[in-house]
This record gives structure tokens, C-alpha cells and sequence, in this order.
């Protein structure tokens, strides 16, 4: 590099450094400039939480509030962002409650929503205060427009209308000009479990916006585990809802989802024996919900998490309210049965068809009826099973009659089988056949009073696993009667069987067994199907394995059910005499049989088709 190059470049140099000394900022102004820059940073930081959590729908408490701006550039930014409701996303979240004789109930200032709710007269499993869901557990809010930016409730901050509240009565209030506002308004009656919920927007036509028609509201919840059995507690909860003027439907005891087509009145977000309920008292245009069961192993005291996209129609004008209620409270049909117009009680499984209609309309009101005048609820149980085995009882007496008739018909039988062969199964049955009708005797007369029994049986297998009634109930060595009965919780887990033996079950099985033998004895008169016997021994021993998880109260009914089953067979062997009931069949036999209208026309169409037979035989030998 030459002389002149040198010089050239200490010249640029040095000029670059007169530059950078000259313009160099003060201590003031680096002062300023950081300010401005953190006042960037924390707005940036903001919005970007704030779009993670519009995307997962979830709220971390106290994010915006520990935003705090000082800067007159920085305040214009979150104006220029949020419009009228820049000083909406910042402040403190306050808490607020209210309760009564049933339930406490706490809200937030942040989104005005419902925070925690406590089941005052009820605890968990654990003996520990309800709480259907608490904090982030429940997001409340509806979306609307403003500022080109689509705004949720829920990240809003609003203030206390002193004026409007009181010690039933709450009114949250976000105002944005003179006479402008929105209002979230709570009101909790005396001993009840409906919060009245009003959402009122004053002269906010030119603030916000709605979306088709209507404002979306984001509920999103997760359901908190609170009976013991969780494998059980899963299959009983889920999420109902209610088209308007039409049926309940329901997502239960699975992962899914659901479109509304229609219009939609209530919204059910359920477990087992709880259930928190949105009730519109115009209705929802249309919406989505979706259930994410967690399976079953999973360590978690969360169910499932429930979300709900609802549309609220909007029709606009100076002064504009929305009125829903909240119901939250037990799945209780004799307290839901009230709202007559809702259909709240189709939350509770009382069964489909005549199984339903059993539970309603006999079994509930009976039991109800015990439970006026009677404490324990293992005595109620024990009655009810007595009295439905009363009002039974000619059935079961009229089955065991047919059943000792065929058995006293067993020598004819096996007279029938010695003379006809083998080979010859359907000579044997239609002689068997034959024998049956002379002497008056049905196959089917045993089968059909059983089968007259089981829709009750059934219908008992929906209701107690239903019945709140009996939750924390004990009896004897079960301490809940609508869970399981542990006597021994085994070191390992049986597939299908679970980790636990109980007792209730286990009776339940061996009274079953004992019965099905003496079925078996009873039953000896005809010929079984090959491996037929081993199969009725099974049957107990899947119910033993399927039973063992389900509510004590129904092993213990089903148990007691079948041993006074097995009484009354006893009882009734004792008194009947067979010799006297084989005498009167054999006079049966001897007697002409008069044909019935409809078998004496089958044998005139029978003889008719063997003389058109006959006649097509002699034609063909021509």
C-alpha cells in the first residue's frame, strides 16, 4: 500500500470518529431510549403471550396485569392495537363472591366470568371440598370485533358497579365512552343452584362487532375426577345438550365431537354425579362442542377436558342484554325433574325406552317414598328388592310351574328317545312335540316370565350407578354405595377385573351360581345342547369379572335379588305337589284335543297341497 492510500484512510477515519463524537447522546437520552425500548419489549411480549393463548385458549392469571406503562409512545401503541379497549387489557384481578345455602361461587374481575365453584353438601372421594373446577380450569368468554382485531372477554379487565351489586347480586362493567359499555351481570337466589347471568351492552353498535349474525362464545373446562372409581366415573360423564324444541343428545364416556345444525337451548358439561349447565333463555343459533377423554391410566385428577364454540344471536340496538342461567349442582332426578320446560333431568342415564320408563315412573317413585321414612339406604335397597320380587312373584311362580311340568314328563321323554333314533332328531322333536301339546304343555312357559323380568333388571342397572342418592352411602362393610366394596386391594391389577375384590360382587356370583344349579337339577328333563351346562356355569363367573367395578349397591341388589329367588324356589318346591300335577297331565293326554281355528286351517292348506301333489305326479307318470 502506497503513501497516498495511508493518508486516505487515517483521513476517513478520522472523520467517521468527529462524527460519532459529535452526534454521540447524552445520558439522558441513552435513559429515555432504554425506557422505550423495555416499553416496546414488554407490549411485544404481550402480544405474543396473548396470541398463544388465543390459539390454546388458555389464561395464565396476572400475565397483563404486570404489564405497567409509564410511556406516552407506549400507551398510544396498545391504542392504536386495542382501540376503546386499551386500558381494558391491563389491571389487577380481583375476586368476588357469592354464595348461598347450596353452593359459593367466585368470580374474576378478569373476563367478569365465573372463577371456582364450590358443591357446598357434598365433598370428594377424599373427603375434601367439591370443587367442580377452579382458576384455569374453566375459560368463559365471547369474541367479538373492534380495531380490526377479533377481542375476547376473557383477557378483558372490568370494574365493580358498586351501584348495581349487593350480597346476592354481582355487576362487572367495562366502559369505553360516555354511555358506552359492556356488563356482566350475576345474580345467586336463595338456596338454589341456578346463577342468573346477564350479558348487557349499552350503546356499543359502533364499538364492536359481531360475526355472522352473532358473538362466539368460547367455554372450555376440564372435569375434575371426584368419585373414587375413575374407569366408572368416565363412562357416566361426558357432555349433553339440547336442540331446541327437539331431543337431548349426548357426547358420554368417550372422545368426540358435535356440529349444531340448529338451534341449541343448553349445554351440559358432566360428570357422574355433577354437572355444570348453560342454559340460553332465547337460545344458541348453532355451535360446536368436543370431549377429550384422558385415558384411564393416566395419573391425572382431570376427566376430560370439554369445549363449547356457541353462536349468540346479536340483533344490535342502544340497549342490548343477553339472559342465560348457570345450573351448577348434582345430577339429582328428583331436582332436575323441576325444570319441566328444559328436560334437565335426560342428564341423569335412567335407560332408554320401557328400561327408562321403569325407572321413572316405578322404581324412583318407590324409592323416594323408602327414602321419606327410612335412613339407611342399604334397608331401602333391601325393601325395594323385596317389593319388586313381591309384585314379580307370579311370574316366578308361574315359571317354576311350567318347569316342573316338563320335568314330570321326563320318563315319556326318554321313552320317546329310547324308541326314536338318534338319526332322527327331527322325528324325536316333533314326537317330543306332540307329547308337549297333549298334555298341555308349553317349552316356552318357563322362558317367557323371565323374559317379563328383565327389562327390570336392566332398568336397575341403570338407576343405581345413576343415583346420587346413594354416593358416600354406607353399608355394612361398603363405605359408597355407588362405588365399589373393597375387602382386599390386590399388590397387582387383573386384566378386565381391576386390583380390588368386591365382597358384594363375589356373593352376587355365588348366589348366581347356586341358582343356576338348581335350574340345572330342575331342568334335567330334556336333552341339552352339547356344553350347554358348562356355559350357564360361566355366566356367573363373567358377571364376578364385569361387576367388579361397578357400584356396590347394585352387586348388593342383584345379590339379594337372587337370593330371594332362590327362597322362593325352595319354598315353592315344598308346597307343590308333582304327582298331583303329572295326574292332571296324563288325564290332558286322554282328553280329545280340539283344534284351534288356526291349526285346523293350516292341516286343510297342508291336505290340499298334498292332493295338488299327488295330482302333479300322476300328469307327469301320463
Amino acid at each position: 500500500m502506497d503513501k497516498n492510500s495511508v493518508t486516505g484512510m487515517i483521513l476517513i477515519a478520522a472523520i467517521l470518529g468527529a462524527f460519532w463524537w459529535l452526534n454521540k447522546p447524552s445520558a439522558e437520552e441513552i435513559e429515555a431510549q432504554k425506557r422505550y425500548q423495555d416499553s416496546i419489549a414488554k407490549v411485544e411480549a404481550v402480544a405474543a403471550k396473548e396470541a398463544a393463548l388465543e390459539s390454546s385458549n388458555m389464561v395464565v392469571e396476572n400475565e397483563v396485569a404486570s404489564v405497567t406503562v409509564d410511556d406516552s409512545t407506549t400507551q398510544q401503541q396498545l391504542a392504536d392495537k386495542y382501540g376503546l379497549f386499551a386500558d381494558a387489557v391491563k389491571g389487577e384481578n380481583k375476586f368476588y363472591t357469592l354464595e348461598n345455602e347450596r353452593i359459593k361461587v367466585t368470580f374474576s374481575s378478569r373476563g367478569a366470568k365465573v372463577y371456582s365453584v364450590q358443591l357446598k353438601e357434598y365433598t370428594n372421594f377424599e373427603e375434601k371440598a367439591l370443587v367442580l373446577f377452579d382458576g384455569d380450569k374453566n375459560q368463559f368468554g365471547f369474541n367479538f370485533f373492534h380495531n380490526n382485531r377479533i377481542l375476547n372477554t376473557n383477557h378483558l379487565f372490568y370494574s365493580i358497579d358498586e351501584a348495581a351489586s349487593n350480597d346476592s347480586t354481582l355487576r362487572f362493567k367495562l366502559s369505553v365512552g360516555d354511555d358506552q359499555f359492556m356488563a356482566f351481570e350475576y345474580k345467586l337466589s336463595s338456596n338454589s343452584y341456578l346463577l342468573d347471568f346477564n350479558i348487557v351492552q349499552n350503546n356499543m353498535d359502533d364499538v364492536i362487532q359481531s360475526n355472522r349474525g352473532g358473538f362466539d362464545l368460547d367455554w372450555k373446562m376440564d372435569v375434575i375426577a371426584q368419585e373414587k372409581g375413575r374407569k366408572f366415573e368416565i363412562q357416566y360423564s361426558g357432555v349433553y345438550f339440547k336442540y331446541d324444541l327437539d331431543v337431548v343428545d349426548d357426547i358420554s364416556g368417550k372422545s368426540g365431537s358435535e356440529d349444531f345444525r340448529t338451534p341449541v337451548k343448553w349445554i351440559a358439561f358432566k360428570d357422574q354425579f355433577f354437572s355444570s349447565i348453560l342454559i340460553a333463555k332465547d337460545r344458541f343459533s348453532g355451535g360446536k362442542v368436543d370431549v377429550n377423554v384422558y385415558p384411564e391410566e393416566d395419573n391425572t385428577p382431570v376427566l376430560s377436558t370439554n369445549t363449547a364454540s356457541l353462536i349468540i344471536p346479536h340483533d344490535g340496538g342502544a340497549l342490548n342484554t343477553k339472559a342465560f342461567q348457570f345450573y351448577f349442582g348434582p345430577n339429582k332426578y328428583k331436582t332436575l325433574k323441576k325444570f319441566k320446560d328444559l328436560d334437565l333431568k335426560e342428564i341423569v342415564p335412567l335407560g332408554w325406552g320401557i328400561f327408562g320408563w321403569i325407572n321413572r315412573y316405578a322404581i324412583i317413585p318407590i324409592f323416594n317414598w323408602l327414602e321419606g321414612g327410612i335412613a339407611s339406604y342399604g334397608l331401602i335397597i333391601l325393601l325395594l328388592t323385596l317389593i319388586i320380587k313381591l309384585v314379580l312373584f307370579p311370574l316366578t311362580y308361574k315359571s317354576y310351574m311350567s318347569t316342573a311340568k316338563m320335568r314330570v314328563l321326563k320318563p315319556q321323554i326318554d321313552a320317546i328317545n329310547e324308541k326314536i333314533p338318534a338319526d332322527k332328531a327331527m322325528e324325536r322333536q316333533k314326537a317330543t312335540m306332540a307329547l308337549y301339546s297333549k298334555a298341555g304343555v308349553s317349552p316356552l312357559g318357563g322362558c317367557l316370565p323371565m323374559v317379563l323380568q328383565m327389562p327390570i333388571l336392566f332398568a336397575m342397572f341403570r338407576f343405581f350407578p345413576a343415583s346420587i342418592e346413594l354416593r358416600h352411602e354406607s353399608f355394612l362393610w361398603a363405605t359408597d354405595l355407588s362405588s365399589y366394596d373393597s375387602i382386599w386391594n390386590m399388590p397387582f391389577t387383573i386384566p378386565f377385573y381391576g386390583d380390588h375384590v368386591s365382597l358384594f360382587c363375589l356373593l352376587m356370583s355365588i348366589t348366581n351360581i347356586v341358582y343356576t344349579k338348581m335350574n340345572q337339577e330342575m331342568t334335567q328333563s330334556t336333552s341339552q345342547m352339547p356344553g350347554m351346562k358348562g356355559m350357564m356355569y360361566m355366566m356367573p363367573v363373567m358377571f364376578m369379572v364385569f361387576f367388579n367395578n361397578y357400584a356396590s349397591g347394585l352387586s348388593y341388589y342383584y345379590f339379594i335379588s337372587t337370593l330371594i329367588t332362590i327362597l322362593q324356589t325352595i319354598l315353592i318346591r315344598r308346597f307343590v305337589d308333582e304327582e298331583a300335577i303329572l295326574a292332571k297331565l296324563n288325564a290332558n293326554q286322554k282328553k280329545p284335543k280340539k283344534k284351534s281355528g288356526f291349526q285346523a286351517r293350516l292341516e286343510e292348506m297342508q291336505k290340499k297341497q298334498q292332493l295338488q301333489q299327488q295330482s302333479q305326479k300322476k300328469k307327469n307318470k301320463k
